[in-house]
């Protein structure tokens, strides 16, 4: 009987060694599964480009990322002159796209752009722009409209901020057509924006009788310019730079993204909205 009872006992010993050792097996099988499904590298790009570049990067994005699939790219949006702050400032930044060549000439001088990586890649224009119903047609009536006008009763005129390419570049419009831009501030009949979208929108909205924003915005608005600006009234070509940053811990991804932009594919998704490449 004791033998008996041993023998059961032995048997029931060997069975849960034998449970316990398939699940450990079981267990470690499965881990090991997990961790070769996971160990696909996962690379995140930080972008920051000018807010003239939202809906056609957007595009770009979408795509790349499609061929890409271990790639992630996230974008800001932004004026250049603020995304030029905030990398200065320590902001996340692998690629870093201007509206104009000051922002990226200061990084530059600062340190923070990686070494022959940048270059010139798209062009826009510079247009005016008018709210549904305005009498206002062309260059000649814009110039005559902001002369009459005495008061924000008048008319209201939309611009960037001084930090803002868009509105540096209407500072340059404005000087050439020889009105006065702080006896506008006087007599109140103009309104700035953060960026060229909320510009854009001031007009669009019928916030602003007339505004000066990028072809492309326009563009993207459904909007009809009834002028654009000459690099000659803007003090030269809107040219829009791209680097990569020196502080980027995906320089090589960086790089390749960076490469893409020139790209036929890319360029579709800039010439769209009306962008042209530049060809250096």
């Amino acid at each position: 009987m004791k033998k008996k009872i041993l023998a059961i006992a032995l048997s029931l010993a060997m069975v849960a060694a034998f449970c316990a050792c398939s699940s450990d097996t079981g267990t470690g099988g499965s881990a090991a599964g997990s961790s070769d499904e996971g160990s696909g590298t996962e690379t995140t790009l930080y972008l920051s480009a000018a807010a003239s570049m939202t809906e056609s990067m957007d595009k770009v994005i979408a795509a790349y990322e499609k061929e890409n699939p271990g790639v992630d790219i996230v974008a800001t949006y932004d004026s250049s002159g603020t995304l030029q702050t905030q990398i200065e400032s320590g902001a996340e930044c692998d690629i870093f796209l201007s509206a104009a060549q000051t922002q990226m000439d200061a990084l530059q001088e600062g340190g923070f752009v990686m070494d022959g990586t940048r270059k010139n890649l798209l062009e826009n224009k510079c247009a005016l722009v008018v709210a549904e119903g305005s009498d206002i047609a062309s260059w000649d009536d814009f110039e005559a409209a902001i002369e009459s006008a005495q008061s924000s009763d008048d008319l209201i005129f939309s611009m960037g901020n001084a930090d803002v390419p868009v509105g540096q570049y209407t500072s340059e419009i404005l000087k050439y057509l020889g009105l006065n831009e702080q006896e506008m501030v006087d007599k109140g009949i103009i309104t700035y924006g953060s960026n060229v979208k909320d510009v854009t929108s001031k007009v669009s909205s019928g916030a602003a009788d007339c505004g000066i924003v990028y072809a492309t915005d326009a563009y993207s608005a459904g909007m009809t310019p009834v002028g654009y600006a000459t690099a000659e009234m803007t003090g030269g070509q809107v040219i829009y730079p791209v680097a990569v940053m020196e502080h980027s811990e995906n320089k090589e991804a960086a790089q390749k993204f960076v490469d893409y932009l020139s790209t036929d594919e890319a360029m579709a998704f800039f010439t769209e909205v009306g962008f042209t490449q530049v060809t250096e």
